[in-house]
């Protein structure tokens, strides 16, 4: 009966606009209900029927009549488009323009900061935090080697790859379409620096490791270049690169006290106190800057760096400098 009903209420509104008097009634049902109205959220599910839809945004004061929104989604063959998602729309707007924004996939999206230096699981639980993603489910799938291959990825897993970025991105997006938007920018930054890493002979994997290391050795722009020099000339001449952040990263439930017993720890395979040249793979995300300095490194002969205790460091050339260095900086931080 209702679809009887609601059949016979289109036939008639069409045959209505044969009259000037009928069509001036439909322009106003289709107005917006409110000029200065504020804008709302509303919830799409998926596999929506339009007349369903027309019912919800009557109800919810942002068009006038559910009847005219059916008979204009129809008209515009806005039934078959209708998309699933999270919507930002307004009473202020016409029915068309509503339906259209619907139609089109125009979904609500949140901003997130994803800094430079972080560790996936990190990622993970600030996309969560935020509602955009399920941390489980995202995890899974930086965890996916299948979903590493498919996106050109030298490695069994996501790690290093989600680019540091400012993204825009809605709430009901899957999370390895999650992952693979940002690999997609760590791939769109890779172009540029492939040819000047394949001259240095240097793979993807190699670069983002050691880059990923670079980025979590310094927060100093002005330092990534030197800071990739220690590490290559310290590959170069066959030295391990004896970096903490790397034996932090393979610790299981770190709690911040790196002791001696972890630098000695041969289990870890990402001690890169015991283990020549480079760890498994990266330790984070890191940024442009850290992965371009890696392929265009500052032309030093430093081989060891120790923190100033300013957020910069001291390189040097040799041991004894190295020594000396360490007993300046360290004891100073100790008084």
């Amino acid at each position: 009966m209702r679809r009887t009903t609601r059949a016979v209420l289109i036939v008639a509104i069409t045959l209505v606009l044969a009259s000037s008097a009928g069509a001036l009634w439909l322009r106003h049902l289709l107005s917006p209900v409110k000029p200065e109205a504020p804008a709302i959220s509303l919830t799409v599910a998926r596999g929506v029927t339009l007349s369903a839809l027309a019912r919800t945004l009557a109800d919810a004061g942002q068009v006038r009549s559910a009847f005219a929104t059916e008979w204009l989604g129809r008209l515009g063959g806005h039934a078959t488009q209708l998309q699933a998602g999270e919507y930002e729309i307004s009473a202020a707007w016409s029915t068309g323009e509503i339906l259209d924004h619907i139609a089109r996939g125009r979904v609500k999206t949140y901003v997130t900061v994803l800094p430079e230096g972080l560790r996936a699981t990190e990622i993970a639980d600030r996309l969560a935090s935020a509602e955009l993603v399920d941390r489980d489910a995202f995890v899974r799938a930086v965890n996916d080697e299948t979903l590493a291959r498919s996106l050109g990825i030298e490695g069994a897993t996501l790690e290093g790859y989600l680019f540091p970025e400012t993204y825009r991105v809605p709430r009901d997006l899957p999370a390895d379409k999650l992952a693979g938007l940002m690999v997609g920018q760590f791939r769109a930054v890779w172009l540029e620096i492939e040819p000047i890493a394949r001259e240095r002979g240097l793979s993807m994997r190699e670069v983002v490791t050691l880059a990923s290391i670079v980025e979590k050795e310094t927060g100093a722009a002005e330092e990534r270049p030197v800071i990739a020099s220690v590490f290559l000339n310290r590959l170069e001449k066959g030295m391990r690169l004896e970096t903490d952040p790397t034996v932090i990263y393979g610790i299981p439930d770190f709690d911040g006290n790196l002791k001696r017993v972890h630098l000695e720890d041969a289990s870890n395979p990402y001690n890169t106190y015991r283990i020549s040249g480079l760890p498994p793979g990266p330790i984070a995300s890191p940024g442009a800057d850290a992965l371009r300095a890696v392929v265009e490194p500052a032309e030093t002969e430093y081989l060891y760096f120790v923190s100033k205790n300013d957020g910069t460091h001291h390189f040097s050339r040799s041991y004894r400098e190295h020594v000396k260095a360490v007993n300046r900086f360290q004891r100073r931080k100790r008084q």
